[in-house]
């Protein structure tokens, strides 16, 4: 087998696979597919947009840095800025109410982008392909056009259910561009099974293949752009895009149960990962029925606990003292299992996280090249620039609007999100790569597919399609597919609510398993969600 490779939108990963069958590399497929995820999921992820990977190269026996091209906030942004604006937090969990969704929609939601700086940087250090020959398909797919997918139509067609705040159809009526592009003469957004073509960001994926991704932040394609941000009142100047640069992190990395977990550092959710598994070592899990009762308020509770740590603290460790050794350590873990056992209450005070409009893509190769990458524009501003045919993230959103937190406003500042690609080893090899959009849910998905694999030894598709549960706070949240009856039980100790979701809410697992004894490759995508695994064959 040459690969496998898992996303959750099958045309890109369909991209990623040919990328893959002529001879690429997982960083080759990754990228084709990423480039293309950004034209065919315009509200998770594009050219103007973030990303952070997880990865393992050929012949490597250890943990390796992460990469992060965070969405950093402008310099004309400052902490107090709207102290006196805000409504208060989304109870849904995604962010802040602010008054007229000024870090919401428009302009002013804008945060610096990295994603380009990030994909540039993946090229030059392990692609084997052109550039240009990696973009190709997505400007293929922007130009000749894309078939909307039923999951992506109905997106455009929910109500404020599910993401509690406006519904993500009315991003495309924030800018005239938006409309112009996405919406019909009578204003409806498209529905599943209609073609849409984008001419716009095929002319500026051309640009890039041809100038490279220094026309985005320094040359002709940045001067459109920040000119534009400059006459609509933005917050991100064209210096700010003059001087973006990626960042190189050394990876969380903690042991459960002789595996190796490797993911990510602050202001991301890998630390969270690791404070959870490290209070969950401590109890027998394999002894305890797979979603029982007693399950569910266990790992439900060393979740709350991590987050009660997490939602004080976390933030970009570069304008805030994070205090991640502590966060991590077994002797942390200990006091909290104490704590837990002795069945003291404790609160984990809710600060709301980012959106779930995220996306994901996992690759590995035959020479053993491991690839999970998270790239998001959050929910998306609804901004796209006169002729670019991008759309803009909104990442201001997930910063604390007041001055006087670690995770508040602040001029070059990245905030926290939930992001957790991951790499599970043993013995040095991989033999789990994983990721997710979804928020802060990313990181407690994350956990139950690790906990399915390694605890009650469920192969990949049963640990990825598993029921799920999350606790970051004061409820317990689960597919409807755990019973009321367990619920009930659940509900004598702590509250609970059941999702009117099946599948899906709760983050959406996409995953590869290496088989530790043969090296043979697994993959499967989330059933709340319209992805696929596809392998490619020998």
């Amino acid at each position: 087998m040459q690969g496998m490779i898992v996303a959750p939108q099958p045309d890109a990963v369909e991209v990623g696979a040919q990328v893959l069958a002529g001879g690429g590399n997982a960083f080759d497929a990754a990228l084709a597919c990423a480039f293309a995820q950004g034209v065919i999921d315009p509200h998770s992820c594009g050219v103007g947009g973030y990303m952070l990977m997880t990865r393992r190269t050929a012949g490597s026996t250890a943990a390796q840095p992460i990469l992060d091209a965070p969405a950093l906030a402008g310099s004309k942004t400052r902490p107090q800025m709207w102290e006196d604006i805000v409504i208060g937090p989304n109870p849904g969990g995604w962010g802040f109410f602010l008054k007229d969704r000024v870090n919401e929609d428009g302009y002013t939601s804008i945060c610096t982008p990295g994603v380009i700086r990030g994909f540039e940087a993946i090229h030059s250090r392990w692609c084997t392909k052109p550039w240009a020959d990696l973009i190709a398909p997505a400007i293929e797919l922007a130009s000749k056009g894309w078939t909307v997918s039923s999951h992506q139509g109905a997106r455009w067609r929910e109500d404020a259910a599910y993401y509690e705040g406006a519904p993500l159809r009315d991003k495309l009526r924030v800018s005239d561009e938006a409309a112009r592009i996405y919406l019909s003469e009578d204003g409806a957004p498209p529905a599943a099974g209609d073609t849409i073509r984008n001419p716009d960001y095929a002319q500026t994926l051309r640009r890039l293949a041809v100038d490279g991704a220094g026309d985005f932040y320094r040359g002709g394609l940045a001067a459109e752009i920040t000119a534009d941000l400059a006459q609509h009142g933005s917050f991100v100047t064209a210096e700010d895009y003059a001087r973006y640069r990626v960042r190189d992190e050394p990876p969380v990395v903690t042991s459960y149960r002789g595996y190796t977990i490797e993911t990510t550092q602050p202001p991301h959710g890998g630390p969270t990962l690791a404070a959870i598994l490290n209070i969950l070592e401590g109890y027998d899990l394999g002894r305890l029925e797979h979603n029982a009762p007693d399950y569910i308020h266990l790992v439900s509770m060393a979740m709350k606990a991590a987050f009660a740590d997490r939602n004080r603290l976390m933030a970009d460790p570069r304008f805030a003292d994070v205090p991640l050794e502590w966060m991590v350590s077994k002797q942390r873990a200990l006091e909290w299992r104490e704590r837990i056992d002795a069945d003291k209450p404790f609160d984990a005070p809710r600060i709301p996280a980012g959106s779930p409009d995220t996306t994901q893509v996992c690759v590995a190769d035959r020479e053993g090249n491991c690839v999970s990458l998270t790239h998001s524009l959050g929910s998306s501003s609804g901004v796209i620039p006169p002729g670019l045919g991008f759309m803009h993230n909104n990442s201001m959103l997930n910063f604390y609007p007041r001055a006087g937190h670690p995770n508040s406003i602040a001029p070059g500042k990245g905030r926290t999100t939930g992001m957790t690609p991951a790499i599970v080893a043993k013995d040095g090899k991989p033999v789990l790569v994983i990721g997710a959009p979804g928020a802060t849910r990313i990181i407690t998905a994350v956990l139950s597919v690790i906990l399915n694999r390694l605890d009650f030894g469920m192969t990949l598709t049963e640990a990825v399609l598993a029921p799920r549960f999350d606790c970051q706070g004061e409820t317990i949240y689960c597919h409807a597919r755990i019973p009321e009856s367990v619920c009930a039980a659940v509900r004598r100790k702590h509250p609970i609510t059941r999702l009117p979701n099946s599948h899906g809410a709760l983050a959406l697992v996409h995953a590869i398993a290496i088989d530790e004894r043969t090296g043979q490759l697994s993959g499967a995508a989330d059933a709340g969600a319209g992805g696929m695994a596809m392998a490619v064959a020998d």
